[in-house]
């Protein structure tokens, strides 16, 4: 199994990291630690332009999609799960796919 994952926090600003994924294994949800609570998090597949976004209030593993097609709708699975320290990019087909570039921000 081969990951490459990066990522930075820039403490002169308010609980604020970027970062990006990439992996060839099998398909599975993506445990990011970025060691705050976020209030908003983006993802989006460099690769297919598809996109998710998840913000403070939103139940777990829910989110609001788009697809570089330019439908949008409101997923209620599969979606990004917050924790204290960071949060889980779920297992969406259109988002988390094997060998697709995924970029994330995070904020808090």
């Amino acid at each position: 199994m081969t990951v490459t994952q990066s990522l930075t926090n820039d403490a002169g600003v308010s609980n604020l990291a970027v970062g990006s994924y990439l992996t060839d294994a099998t398909a599975a949800a993506i445990t990011i630690t970025c060691g705050f609570k976020p209030r908003h998090v983006e993802v989006v597949n460099q690769t297919s332009g598809d996109r998710y976004e998840w913000f403070e209030g939103m139940t777990a593993a829910h989110a609001i999609k788009r697809v570089a097609a330019g439908t949008w709708s409101a997923i209620t699975s599969l979606g990004i799960t917050v924790s204290d320290s960071g949060f889980v990019i779920g297992l969406d087909t259109d988002v988390n796919v094997i060998n697709e570039q995924i970029r994330w921000i995070a904020q808090g």
